[in-house]
């Protein structure tokens, strides 16, 4: 890959990292949360969320498009330093998390059947040995996951820093307009400072950006919604102003 390739493709890499953090967080606060419940959590799950070399899940991906960020951004902010650890902390804190997942779905059950057996052959007693390191994979999943789940948050933290530096990026705003169910699943409460952090008193540009690019994509009808929105929250923005003339001018033409 060359760096003049990475460079240009540097906005896109900025979406898809922001977009996989709120994918992945959804799908492993999931997975968490029946670990909550249940003491579990799926193996094959954590098995797609990974992948192979081969054939790389959404966390592995996650990991490698955030080194490929973070590391040929020129000046790179700290907050980028730190995000580009997280991303990978996450995908090896899972990468244990679904080794214990496969212990606990394969040998917990098989170890809890030979609890009672013959307990005077030398082999069972020795296999209690064995039990006890199996009982203790709860407790590591345990940790692998209130670890995972701290730096999900600090990621939420510091992603908003991040993509202060990057409020022109058209494709994080549209992807704010087009996933805001997922990226206010993601963040919750932190939500509004994102937005906040990011557009600062200029909350309406959030929805100029997402019609721009949708305009570009073709997306005629969502970028005139966008723009709708824009106009709602500030209907003096010259910025407001221009994109909804364009979009407006498009809607005439096609209502001829």
């Amino acid at each position: 890959m060359s760096n003049s390739w990475i460079k240009e493709k540097i906005p896109e890499f900025i979406r898809d990292t922001f977009r996989d953090f709120c994918l992945a967080g959804s799908a492993l606060e999931e997975q968490f949360e029946t670990f909550d419940r249940e003491r579990s959590v799926s193996f094959e799950a954590l098995d797609d969320l990974i992948g192979t070399k081969m054939n790389k899940g959404l966390l592995w991906r996650l990991k490698d498009t955030a080194h490929l960020l973070f590391l040929n951004e020129e000046d790179g902010p700290l907050s980028g330093r730190f995000l580009d650890w997280g991303m990978g902390y996450i995908f090896h804190e899972a990468f244990k998390l679904r080794e214990d997942a496969y212990q606990n779905l394969n040998y917990a059950p098989l170890f809890s059947n030979l609890r009672g057996r013959d307990t005077t052959l030398p082999e069972s007693l020795i296999g209690q040995d064995f039990v006890q390191v199996i009982e203790q994979t709860e407790e590591s999943m345990e940790r692998e996951i209130s670890r995972i789940r701290f730096i999900i948050s600090r990621c939420r933290k510091l992603f908003p820093i991040y993509l202060s530096n990057h409020s022109d990026n058209s494709l994080v705003g549209r992807l704010l307009y087009s996933q805001s169910p997922l990226i206010r699943e993601v963040f919750r409460e932190e939500y509004e400072v994102l937005v906040d952090t990011i557009y600062g008193d200029e909350p309406e540009m959030l929805y100029v950006l997402a019609s721009r690019s949708l305009r570009m994509g073709g997306w005629m009808d969502n970028a005139v919604h966008a723009t709708r929105q824009a106009y709602k929250l500030n209907p003096k923005n010259p910025k407001v102003l221009q994109e909804k003339e364009i979009v407006d001018n498009w809607s005439k033409r096609v209502k001829v």
